[in-house]
């Protein structure tokens, strides 16, 4: 009876009042312990008011339904493809939703009604894949921000190619802790390509030259990434790299003159064919002639054979100490010594000795910041005025 009354009352009442009285046969219908007969009718007079001509009405239904498990599904499905602002509460929150009704939206919807499904709890693999594939910016970078998000690797490879060359995806996407470094070699890549594409369109620099100096930043930014790799996670890096034309000899042996052994001994073993094991076997061998074999398998060109000798040698004697960043940085030492090796060795190729003194020239500059933020966090070190300590 009550029920038929408000559905009397309703067809005539300010839209605000409706909007209202609509908000308390939705609270009603959730708490209230109705017959099956009002039940019946307050549903029906529910769904009536899905075609309300105000806003306000289906907005009240969805603020009260969105979190909700006992909504009655179909006026939770209907409020799911409503204007934005009825929608949002639900699509963000209603457990009745299920996974392809997500998808559905995602492809269809607008970029306010993708983020608030890229902020849902728990989302799926499949609707998160969706996000990457046709989402906007935005919703990729909410999805990026949600830890509850399931994100197979190809849907942030997916990311990486579609906005990858925007700022506040890259930053978000590098502070997360698990992120494949596969997926950070993409990112890096995408940044290095920006900025050459940028200095060359300013006329600050040529194509060929900008694209060797982005080429050097993505080699240094790969070792960084593989000090952080392990397991699965490196192999898939070494797999990556070698599947781009990235693991040439010039990375392998930067990897070896920064002390990253594990990246020297996986690329080796990439190239090669030989179980890591086999070739951390042939590494140790201080002979020389495990190191010349596999080298040689790898493919690597036989004008590097020596500077791979005389680094190797190198690490055995001086040893790898911690530098803070990991084995991530040219040890100058190292370096040092290779390139005088090889400028005396006159069987030495030049493109060789130009990449050594590259390296001789980074590994000094780089051991020189250090040494000026060390100089600079000594004087930070302030001595307390002597007034400070009597007040104290």
């Amino acid at each position: 009876m009550i029920v038929r009354q408000f559905i009397s009352w309703i067809r005539t009442a300010p839209a605000g009042e409706r909007a209202e009285a609509t908000r308390a046969l939705a609270r009603a219908w959730l708490i209230s312990d109705l017959t099956e007969d009002d039940r019946i009718a307050a549903e029906g007079a529910l769904l009536m008011l899905l075609d309300d001509p105000s806003p306000l009405v289906r907005q009240a239904m969805a603020e009260v339904f969105a979190r909700s498990a006992e909504a009655p599904a179909a006026i939770v499905r209907a409020l799911s493809a409503d204007q934005p602002a009825i929608a949002l509460p639900v699509l963000e929150h209603s457990p009745l939703l299920i996974d392809a009704d997500l998808v559905d939206i995602v492809a269809t919807g607008s970029d306010e009604m993708q983020c608030a499904i890229a902020r849902r709890i728990n989302l799926p693999a499949s609707v998160s894949a969706a996000i990457a594939e046709v989402g906007s910016a935005a919703a990729a970078l909410e999805l990026i921000e949600n830890p509850y998000a399931g994100l197979a690797p190809f849907s942030w490879d997916r990311i990486v190619e579609r906005h990858g060359h925007l700022a506040a995806i890259r930053e978000s996407m590098l502070e997360l802790e698990d992120l494949p470094s596969v997926t950070r070699m993409a990112l890096v890549a995408k940044l290095s390509d920006t900025l050459a594409q940028f200095v060359v369109a300013r006329n600050w620099l040529g194509a060929d030259r900008a694209e060797r100096i982005a080429g050097e930043a993505r080699e240094r930014s790969t070792v960084n990434i593989a000090a952080r790799a392990f397991g699965d996670d490196m192999q898939n890096l070494i797999t990556h790299l070698r599947a781009t034309g990235q693991l040439t000899a010039g990375l392998i042996l930067r990897a070896l003159l920064s002390g990253n052994l594990d990246l020297f001994g996986a690329a080796l073993a990439e190239l090669s064919g030989l179980p890591y094991g086999r070739v951390s076997a042939l590494l140790n061998d201080r002979g020389g002639s495990g190191l010349q074999a596999l080298l040689r398998k790898a493919g690597l060109p036989e004008t590097t054979y020596a500077a791979f000798r005389v680094a190797l040698e190198a690490s055995h004697e001086i040893g790898y100490v911690d530098t803070g960043d990991g084995a991530a940085r040219l040890h100058r030492r190292m370096v040092e010594r290779v390139l005088t090796h090889c400028e005396t060795d006159h069987s030495a190729a030049e493109p060789l000795l130009i990449l050594l003194r590259r390296f001789a020239t980074e590994s000094a500059r780089e051991d020189a910041r250090m040494f000026c933020d060390e100089l600079v966090a000594e004087d930070a070190v302030a001595v307390v005025p002597y007034d400070d300590l009597i007040a104290a």
